[in-house]
């Protein structure tokens, strides 16, 4: 260790190989140091370690070094024989470029390759026009629900005022949910064997607020449209937020079934979805409601 340690990339594990560079066990430096110098390295062995193979994705090097508390993790191949070895350090730059990744998606915004100080017109340009365009497409849809129920906002014109207030709170509270859980299942604090009782929790999350927030929206609808405008916004509040905390809930794990990353699930992409169910579930409730009275 001496002779080899000043060329090492660290001195704080010490790992032990057959002749056939085999790994046999990860020690840690002060093992050595408290042993008895009497003792062979095989005395203070117990032959158990983590490694990783050199396939996996970096992110379960993270996940490992975080897990187990190690300053490095030795690579082997489906043989056993060392590779090399990730250090903390490297890990460390690995997590930044990942949040980084994370944020980039999660503002529907393509992953840079380099930094946004060196990226050239036509990269900024090129990483973001795509997901306009695609939710461009999907904004479609909220313009021909609206359409579609032309008859029902030229008969009862105050429904137009709320159209804003109600999709932008379903919008929130989806963006709200999809960012909590996309974290979640980044940071494996979320399985992907627990999306129904993480369905059930965020069930009752979503009746709660959308219960509060379509409380204070009846009210407001009631001052501005009478009784039948104050009972559609209120209960359209309470079904869109519901419905959007789902929406924003789910969608991360359907693309993590899907081998897809989460972070896709970004906060324009979950809230243009949620316009336009939110524009289904305020016409439709309007034309139950109005209707019947």
């Amino acid at each position: 260790m001496r002779k080899r340690g000043r060329d090492s990339e660290t001195v704080n594990m010490i790992y032990v190989t057959d002749h056939s560079w085999r790994l046999l066990d990860s020690l840690e430096l002060r093992r050595f140091i408290l042993a008895d110098p009497g003792i062979t390295v095989k005395d203070i062995m117990d032959y158990r370690f983590t490694a990783i193979s050199p396939f996996a994705d970096r992110e379960e090097a993270v996940r490992l070094i975080q897990m187990y508390d190690l300053v490095a993790i030795p690579v082997i191949d489906s043989a056993g024989v060392l590779l090399g070895i990730v250090t903390v350090d490297d890990i460390l730059d690995i997590v930044e470029e990942e949040v980084t990744e994370d944020f980039q998606k999660t503002a529907a915004v393509g992953p840079l390759k380099t930094s946004y100080a060196y990226a050239s017109f036509w990269t900024l340009y090129s990483k973001r026009i795509l997901w306009l365009m695609i939710l461009i497409l999907v904004n479609l849809v909220s313009s021909s629900i609206i359409a579609n129920f032309e008859a029902t906002l030229a008969s009862t014109i105050a429904l137009a005022f709320f159209i804003p207030l109600l999709i932008d709170s379903g919008g929130n509270a989806g963006a709200q949910s999809a960012t909590l859980m996309v974290r979640a299942i980044a940071t494996g604090d979320v399985k992907m064997t627990r999306w129904m009782a993480t369905f059930l929790k965020e069930i009752l999350v979503g009746i709660s607020l959308g219960i509060t927030m379509g409380l204070a929206s009846s009210l407001l609808g009631l001052f501005r449209g009478g009784l039948e405008i104050g009972l559609v916004v209120g209960i359209s509040m309470t079904a869109i937020v519901l419905v959007a905390n789902l929406i924003g809930a789910m969608v991360p794990f359907v693309l993590t079934w899907f081998k897809l990353d989460p972070a896709v699930a970004s906060s324009p992409l979950i809230t243009t979805i949620v316009d336009a169910v939110g524009l289904l579930i305020y016409f439709t409730i309007a034309n139950a409601i109005i209707g019947s009275m």
